[in-house]
């Protein structure tokens, strides 16, 4: 039998086996029903997601815990993924600088193929193993960063080289699957194994793959930023105002969380020059700009700890 052949009867085994390519009979008339049902059955698969991520919350702290300290050291968070689960990756590290107000080379996401691949699809991009491991090389990845790899399936040769290379040199690697037992969970330090089940239809993995992928990069994100100091009182305090409505919702969070006016708030910014963080201690501690800028530097730009500093 040709080497083409031997590895394509491998994949179908390999495809066989996965929780994510299965089929189920059940669902064999979805084109028959009528838009209402459609709907009542897509929403009840999609309410068995948020579920299965809690199911796996040990793995979640951990792995929000190991990103947070390298954070503190200087290190990175690098998403890596093919498809959909590298669409989510880029879409999650795309929006950490105007939400938490972070350098863009702080959370970096990578996906096979490369830009082209956010918007179209790129052929046999996701077999190229040694791909990633390239463009970790070109990040001069290092062990104080943290790189995870996304894959429904759990196999993606692209996520599989990458968490290996991220492994040798000492990065703290992650994994995101929708299947137990996974070739990248095995990879990696820490596997998050997310088993949705089979798909609304049958391999598009764009649905409750997607959404079980997207809750766990939302927390990995989110709750290291809180860990930093990102946010105070349940709001975000780093964001970056770049339009009408963040400078707008910028005055109302300095209103709300010290407890001014509108015009208070929005002298306090402009002498802040334009930081939520910084114009909130400078109200809170009646202190001037070069003495809250400092104190948030000694507090590791926790505002709480700069307020009691000050207090």
């Amino acid at each position: 039998m040709p080497n083409d052949d031997v590895r394509l009867t491998a994949l179908l085994s390999v495809l066989e086996s996965l929780d994510t390519e299965a089929s189920t009979t059940e669902r064999g008339d979805l084109d028959l029903l009528d838009t209402a049902e459609l709907i009542r059955r897509m929403n009840a698969e999609d309410r068995r997601v948020p579920a299965a991520v809690a199911e796996r919350a040990t793995e979640i702290a951990s792995a929000i815990d190991g990103i947070t300290e390298r954070f503190r050291r200087g290190g990175r968070l690098i998403y890596i993924g093919a498809g959909t689960a590298g669409r989510i990756g880029v879409l999650d590290a795309s929006e950490c600088p105007p939400t938490f107000g972070t350098d863009p080379s702080m959370v970096v996401g990578l996906i096979a193929g490369g830009e082209t691949a956010i918007r179209s699809a790129v052929e046999n991009a996701e077999d190229d193993d040694e791909a990633a491991a390239a463009s970790l090389r070109d990040l001069d990845l290092s062990a104080s960063d943290t790189v995870v790899g996304i894959s429904a399936s759990g196999r993606t040769p692209y996520v599989v080289g990458g968490l290996d290379y991220a492994r040798g040199l000492g990065a703290l690697t992650v994994a995101i699957a929708s299947n137990a037992g996974s070739a990248i969970g095995a990879a990696a330090e820490i596997a998050i194994e997310v088993v949705t089940g089979p798909e609304f239809i049958s391999g598009s993995t764009r649905l409750k793959s997607g959404t079980a992928q997207k809750l766990v990069v939302n927390m990995l994100t989110t709750l290291s930023m809180i860990k930093l100091g990102k946010t105070y009182r349940g709001v975000m305090v780093d964001l970056l105002a770049t339009n009408e409505k963040l400078h707008a919702r910028s005055i109302r969070t300095v209103s709300q969380l010290a407890g001014v006016g509108v015009d208070e708030a929005s002298v306090a910014l402009r002498a802040a020059d334009g930081s939520v963080k910084l114009a909130l201690l400078m109200l809170a501690a009646d202190a001037s700009p070069e003495a809250a800028a400092s104190a948030l530097v000694d507090a590791d730009g926790i505002l709480r700890d700069a307020i009691a500093a000050l207090a």
